[in-house]
């Protein structure tokens, strides 16, 4: 039998089914979580007239709710650019899903988590900036900006005293970050996917005999 020719990683290799669900499970999931929340706290704790909310500390001076609106990304950076932020974010999921599932990144299951917490993440502040997140009433200015309502401080810490005003979309953003980092670090990525087959095609080689 004539030896089999090696195959490029990730050429005619099937993704399971399951890499779809965990991708599509997971987005979905922590963009419910994070319009849930914000629907929440600005029903019962926003008024869109007033300047600021009072926070509502739930660990004394540390963590509580405030509801806020940002008009830009992190820090408040970009101030009035929520449709560049919004194509921007188009963009990004556009090529994670490419990356997952035409170049077959999805074979890595950290991978394929950490991207769908990304996206979930980024859905749920793209829901914001193109003004489906604005209740009646909403003065116009602020109807695409980004729902915030976690409050963190940590008194006397610089940068953290107080941190901005964020959300669960947030959250979804800097962990995907950290583990995205983690990930290229001290993985394998793939590695621990070895076990998925092949697709059955043969090459000709298959069937020749010496």
């Amino acid at each position: 039998m004539a030896p089999r020719q090696s195959m490029p990683p990730n050429q005619d290799v099937r993704l399971p089914a399951s890499r779809y669900i965990l991708f599509f499970c997971i987005a979905a999931a922590g963009l419910a979580a994070d319009l849930i929340t914000k629907h929440l706290a600005f029903k019962h704790f926003f008024n869109p007239i007033t300047a600021g909310q009072e926070p509502r500390w739930w660990i004394d001076g540390v963590f509580g709710l405030q509801t806020a609106t940002n008009p830009g990304a992190l820090f408040g950076l970009g101030s009035g650019l929520s449709w560049l932020f919004a194509i921007l974010s188009i963009v990004a999921i556009t090529v994670i899903l490419g990356w997952l599932f035409l170049l077959k990144g999805a074979l890595d299951r950290w991978l394929t988590f950490t991207l769908a917490l990304i996206t979930g993440g980024i859905l749920g502040n793209l829901y914001d900036r193109v003004g489906m997140g604005a209740l009646p009433g909403y003065p116009q200015e602020i109807r695409t900006n980004v729902r915030d309502w976690i409050l963190f401080r940590l008194e006397g810490v610089p940068f953290f005293d107080p941190w901005p005003n964020f959300n669960l979309a947030d959250c979804w953003l800097v962990c995907g970050a950290a583990f995205l980092f983690f990930h290229a670090l001290f993985l394998n990525p793939g590695a621990s996917d070895s076990e998925l087959p092949a697709s059955p095609t043969k090459t000709s080689h298959d069937t020749q005999t010496s």
